[in-house]
């Protein structure tokens, strides 16, 4: 079995993908890293396929667009995603995302330590 060689993080972003011709849709982001997601979605794609994918990490923000990645497995409802071709620009957003999500946990264990309980 392959090892990840990036960090994966919980999230819950919407997404949508298409491919030309065979398939689209939308569903839910439920692990993201710079290379890679999980999406739980009800439309059926299988692994091999390539997509193009766009990722509303924020509610007031363009969505990230990721212009090829190749579906590497598919179990149900979910599929994981290997993205393959993006712009400069939109790789730069999507590092930007990861980065805030992976430092979250440290900055409100500070926010703690120094203010008490932050909710």
């Amino acid at each position: 079995m392959e090892q990840r060689s990036h960090l994966r993080f919980h999230v819950r972003f919407h997404s949508s993908f298409s491919s030309t011709g065979s398939v689209g849709g939308e569903g839910s982001i439920l692990d993201l890293s710079i290379r890679g997601c999980r999406i739980e979605s009800p439309t059926n794609v299988q692994p091999g396929a390539s997509l193009d994918v766009r990722i509303l990490a924020a509610a007031d923000g363009a969505p990230i667009r990721i212009q090829q990645a190749v579906v590497r497995w598919s179990r149900g409802r979910q599929f994981g995603l290997e993205f393959v071709t993006m712009v400069p620009e939109e790789w730069a957003r999507l590092q930007r995302i990861v980065k805030q999500i992976e430092m979250e946990p440290y900055i409100r264990d500070k926010q703690v330590a120094e203010f008490g309980n932050v909710s």
